[in-house]
């Protein structure tokens, strides 16, 4: 099957390596060095799913209509990209594996004819240089689309998926998005200090940082009637009782995560755009739960204060120490 992946960062590459060492006819979409990379030596994939060099088409666009495409850009870039690669992607089945809640709705203003499926990544890639992506810890894809059951093209996408990494076609895909926003909560206290998630967590002050943001954020999501889906480990139940703890019973659940993570430094997506000097995805991540507390009348202050700081950080490559971080608000 000819497939377009726009974005070939860490997951877009990933997802592009793994097709093509199956035998699929890959398109990418990149830019500066990471094209010129592709192009000159090869997608270069290795990790926890094994090595692969895959040689692949890579432009800024899609040159050909692709069978199946996957959007794999950060959310901030999305609308961009598909405005670009709109004509192409027209009439066909696309997959938009991003974080935050908006992927489809943003999806659906470019392309209104095509089959839209919703996509959640919940392995850990990082993007280690052009052209060069790595799997540190392994998990599953869910693809979906709203709180309903999953729909034929998500099936069949999350079939073909499947074949080269674990794939689940989910019912309450927006439960499944607020339990990933929720895994999320982890990547801004590591882009804001420039520590691994792992450290993060593990460090006294900072857990507990990370744990008030991941609590406020299902908090809120329960105020806004959601449901939350079965992922990573992560179950309704398991959220109602967590958003009750008080913060020190609370870390206890991102101190599992941690160790789920393994001894492998994770970074987190949103670090990684950091190192690469592109703005990050914070407005979509803790953003986002600002956004929903706000539509029902209510505050997040501590993930407001994130999406503050790191505002004032993005233009620069400075970062702020365990102290400064660490006296976030933590009501």
């Amino acid at each position: 099957m000819r497939i377009g992946i726009i974005g070939a960062g860490a997951i877009g590459g990933t997802i592009a390596a793994l097709l093509d060492r199956a035998g699929h006819e890959v398109a990418v979409t990149a830019r500066g060095d990471g094209l010129a990379a592709i192009r000159e030596n090869g997608l270069r994939f290795d990790g926890a799913w094994g090595d692969h060099l895959a040689r692949i088409e890579a432009s800024e666009r899609l040159e050909a209509a692709p069978q199946l495409a996957f959007v794999c850009t950060k959310a901030q870039d999305a609308a961009s990209a598909l405005d670009e690669n709109a004509e192409l992607l027209r009439g066909i089945t696309v997959v938009v594996v991003q974080n935050g809640l908006d992927a489809l709705e943003v999806a659906t203003g470019f392309l209104p004819d095509s089959e839209l499926v919703g996509g959640l990544a919940l392995y850990a890639s990082q993007y280690v240089e052009p052209g060069h992506v790595t799997v540190t810890a392994t998990g599953s894809t869910y693809l979906g689309d709203g709180p309903g059951e999953p729909t034929d093209a998500a099936r069949a996408a999350a079939s073909l998926l499947g074949t080269v990494m674990p794939t689940v076609a989910t019912s309450n895909f927006l439960g499944a998005q607020w339990s990933k926003l929720v895994v999320n909560m982890v990547n801004a206290i590591p882009a804001l200090t420039g520590l691994s998630v792992q450290e993060t967590i593990r460090d006294r002050e900072l857990g507990r940082v990370v744990t008030a943001s991941m609590r406020e954020t299902v908090r809120i999501g329960l105020a806004s009637g959601v449901r939350y889906a079965n992922v990573q480990g992560l179950s309704d139940p398991l959220l109602r009782v967590f958003s009750s703890l008080p913060l020190g019973a609370a870390h206890a659940l991102p101190a599992l995560m941690a160790r789920r993570m393994g001894p492998v430094p994770n970074l987190g997506s949103t670090l990684q755009s950091r190192r690469r000097g592109r703005t990050t995805e914070i407005d979509y991540l803790n953003g986002a739960v600002v956004r929903a507390a706000q539509a029902i009348g209510r505050s997040a202050p501590v993930n407001a204060a994130i999406v503050d700081a790191m505002h004032r950080l993005e233009s620069t490559e400075g970062y702020l120490s365990r102290e400064e971080a660490s006296v976030l608000p933590l009501r």
